[in-house]
């Protein structure tokens, strides 16, 4: 904002107090329309935001002696008639009458087309010079990381788990003001910006958080009690989170505008999710794929046949065992997986294993010993000695 807009600007009319006012009625009118139209009391509010920066910019103008006198005295030179924007003059570049400012003496000669505008004849005047700002911006509320553990079966098709956080939040006792009566003010270090420039070498300059407000722009005269002035408090509460299908062990989810409320119509931080996904029984899992072991008899394995197969969540899948299938071999049962991120769903790995009777009598012992005559000639492992022999 230039130095004319402040000049033409009446804060006197702004805060609504007379121009004789003594400084404890500025006080008392600031506090009254600052918890009026503070942007945490009318979130959303576009207009009772601007209000606020009008007034807090008015406060910090005439809350200030030395400032309010600079104001005074450059609203008596030019702000009755005398201050007259020059022909094509844009921006802060001003023409008006020396015989104004010097009583006459001037012969009426002007000094037309000060390209720096007001702020180089000012340039103290509300330690601004002519283009600085007392727009106090929104602040990003802060990420949070919390953890839950899930059943396997939960991790699979997803749930909805409650989730206790605690965060920052707008302090309930001072409506995140920071200040004890809800009115604090402009930071004059950054003029409400929270920010401060810094020079870097070779004609740039960085900004850091401004170290007298924080970064808030805006510093409480009398601190809240709860929050120290910080206009942020510890807050708890239990949300219900949706873990979407198909998360796996360790994966970390981030829910957006979960987190942290903002500051003064700032938007709410990220809610990141650590899952922890606990052991099945059963099932084990391989990226999208589930993974089961399925014990077959040795007949099966042999002569071939039909098994049936568990699912998770599901009904039964029956499997065709080819002939000779070995063991260990891994058969798959497509669709019946973890849900991909495209919504399709992995496969179901079986994997046979052989399984081998402790004790056997009877017709199957006798089976047994007439399959072992008829199979005496074959010999499973004479193409390992012979592959032994050979290397």
């Amino acid at each position: 904002m230039s130095t004319k807009d402040f000049i033409e600007k009446d804060f006197y009319k702004v805060l609504g107090v007379p121009k004789d006012a003594t400084e404890a009625e500025i006080k008392k009118a600031y506090r009254k329309l600052a918890r009026e139209f503070h942007p945490d009391a009318n979130k959303g509010n576009a207009k009772a935001e601007e209000r606020f920066k009008e007034i807090s910019e008015a406060n910090d103008v005439l809350g200030d002696p030395k400032k309010r006198k600079e104001y005074d005295e450059a609203r008596a030179l030019f702000g009755n008639g005398g201050f007259r924007p020059g022909p094509g003059a844009g921006g802060g570049s001003f023409n008006f009458d020396l015989g104004d400012l010097f009583g006459g003496q001037a012969g009426g000669q002007q000094a037309g087309g000060f390209g720096g505008g007001l702020g180089d004849v000012f340039g103290g005047l509300f330690n601004r010079g002519g283009a600085g700002t007392t727009r106090t911006q929104p602040r990003r509320g802060q990420d949070i990381e919390s953890e839950v553990t899930l059943s396997f079966t939960e991790a699979i098709e997803g749930a909805t788990v409650p989730l206790r956080m605690s965060s920052q939040a707008p302090c309930k006792a001072c409506s995140g003001t920071g200040d004890k009566n809800g009115t604090p003010r402009v930071c004059p270090t950054c003029v409400g910006t929270g920010q401060v420039a810094r020079g870097s070498g070779g004609g740039f300059s960085l900004t850091d958080p401004c170290p007298d407000c924080k970064g808030r722009g805006l510093i409480a005269e009398e601190p809240c009690e709860i929050c120290k002035g910080s206009g942020r408090a510890k807050s708890s509460r239990t949300m219900q989170v949706r873990i979407p299908a198909g998360v796996s062990d360790g994966q970390r989810i981030r829910l957006r505008g979960k987190g942290a409320p903002g500051e003064r119509g700032g938007p709410a931080g990220d809610l990141y999710v650590v899952v922890h996904v606990g052991a099945h029984p059963v099932f084990g899992r391989k990226d999208d794929n589930l993974t089961v072991t399925v014990p077959v008899t040795f007949a099966e394995a042999a002569l071939g046949g039909e098994v049936r197969v568990p699912t998770l969540g599901g009904p039964p899948v029956t499997l065709k065992l080819p002939p000779g299938t070995p063991n260990g071999r891994t058969m798959r049962a497509r669709g019946k997986g973890a849900v991909r991120k495209d919504g399709s769903r992995g496969d179901l790995l079986v994997t046979v294993e052989v399984s081998v009777p402790k004790d056997v009598s009877g017709k199957a012992r006798d089976a047994l010993e007439a399959y072992r005559e008829a199979t005496a000639d074959d010999d499973p492992r004479a193409e390992l000695f012979q592959a032994a022999k050979g290397a």
